[in-house]
């Protein structure tokens, strides 16, 4: 995979991604106590559609640009809201040229009390993640390597968080530094919200990687998965995965509702699918 994230911002993947993104963030204004968003892989924060790298793969068109599109029947829309709504403030003329990057739409929900921790060591990213967010008092960009992060910036002062980790999956590994980084940020930080994402492609150890998660034995893990098409003769990309560990007692229920229609707006072919169980946390495991 070609991570710069220009050459995949706004697609199927990250349409799932920022919708639960969204809703995590939400729920944790429901109380007015102030929170923090450790993003451990931010980016550039914001992504130009019209850029010669955009163009270059036109991914957003079968993301983003088609769930714009989409008539969404009322109960998805109202989960969307939210994330669309963001996406459509940064384009008022109705075209779609700008797309958030996970730290731009966590800043776009904030309230004053709310702040954001944006990690980024790209050597050309970081400098364009730190001018988009100068001077900005809710928002610390710092050059860092992300897995670091799940030590040393854990637990946040506010005593409440989302710990979004978003790797570039460049390397071989990153399946088991995902398991290896959760186990470390859990144990320093137990409470919090953690959304982990990987991707779905052929010959991904998907089964390896959900036992060592469940070999953590760490409460309230979900898993969720959408695939926009088989992966038998694909090359690539045909799915990605969330787990979300302490989830918000509702999102099951609103990722039941969602599923099926991201995946009726953004399937590729027939064999496009979703599913979301528990990995731990419930006593029967479930499956849509």
């Amino acid at each position: 995979m070609n991570y710069r994230h220009i050459y995949h911002a706004g697609n199927f993947a990250d349409v799932l991604k920022h919708a639960v993104l969204c809703l995590l963030i939400r729920y944790m204004q429901k109380k007015d106590k102030a929170f923090r968003v450790l993003d451990t892989h931010a980016g550039i924060g914001l992504y130009d559609l019209s850029s010669e790298e955009a163009q270059k793969t036109g991914e957003w068109r079968d993301g983003i640009g088609r769930l714009m599109e989409a008539e969404l029947e009322p109960q998805a829309a109202e989960i969307l809201k939210p994330y669309l709504d963001a996406v459509r403030d940064l384009n008022p003329t109705g075209a779609i040229t700008r797309y958030p990057g996970s730290p731009k739409l966590s800043r776009m929900l904030f309230r004053p009390q709310d702040r954001l921790a944006a990690m980024e060591l790209h050597p050309e990213d970081y400098p364009r993640l730190a001018r988009l967010f100068e001077g900005d008092f809710q928002v610390r960009v710092t050059e860092l390597d992300g897995w670091l992060s799940l030590g040393a910036h854990l637990p946040p002062k506010e005593k409440r968080g989302i710990v979004l980790v978003d790797p570039p999956f460049e390397v071989e590994g990153e399946y088991e530094r995902l398991v290896k980084g959760l186990s470390t940020a859990w144990r320093r930080f137990p409470g919090g919200t953690y959304c982990l994402w990987y991707p779905l492609k052929k010959g991904a150890p998907i089964k390896e990687f959900h036992e060592a998660l469940q070999a953590l034995d760490i409460p309230k893990t979900l898993c969720t998965e959408l695939s926009v098409k088989g992966d038998r003769e694909a090359t690539g990309l045909s799915g990605s995965g969330l787990i979300v560990v302490n989830p918000p007692f509702t999102l099951k229920d609103e990722l039941h509702r969602l599923l099926p229609v991201l995946k009726d707006v953004l399937a590729q072919d027939r064999f496009a699918s979703t599913r979301t169980f528990w990995l731990r946390g419930e006593e029967k495991r479930e499956e849509i």
